[in-house]
């Protein structure tokens, strides 16, 4: 038996928003949408052309609270790129950087929900 990766899921307090973040920091485009009958939860899955694994998107109508439990943002999603100088660059622009690591060549950004994307070099 093996087992392979198909997603990750985020929720986000604002669909539109976190879509607008994801295409223009990291070129993730719509591949796939299912919105509940009721519209109670709208789930969208972002790919990135190249790989299989998929960004799940969960936006919730009835939210309530201003904001997800992160715990320690210790958890996150990594991303490599072939030109560590122009992302970096782009990031600084968007003013979505939220932590630099020289020493290790990596980087990190947030989402409009405060989930940590890592920035890592291609090898």
């Amino acid at each position: 038996m093996t087992f392979t990766f198909a997603h990750n899921n985020f929720n986000v307090k604002d669909l539109n928003k976190s879509l607008k973040f994801y295409e223009e920091a990291l070129g993730l485009k719509e591949v796939r949408r299912k919105e509940a009958a009721d519209g109670s939860f709208i789930l969208v899955y972002l790919g990135d052309g190249e790989s299989r694994h998929q960004l799940e998107l969960t936006w919730l109508r009835d939210w309530e609270k201003d904001s997800y439990n992160l715990g320690d943002n210790e958890f996150h999603l990594a991303f490599e790129t072939e030109d560590m100088d122009a992302a970096l660059k782009k990031h600084k622009e968007m003013d979505c950087v939220c932590f630099e690591n020289p020493a290790m060549g990596i980087y990190f950004i947030v989402d409009p929900d405060g989930y940590w994307l890592e920035i890592i070099p291609k090898r």
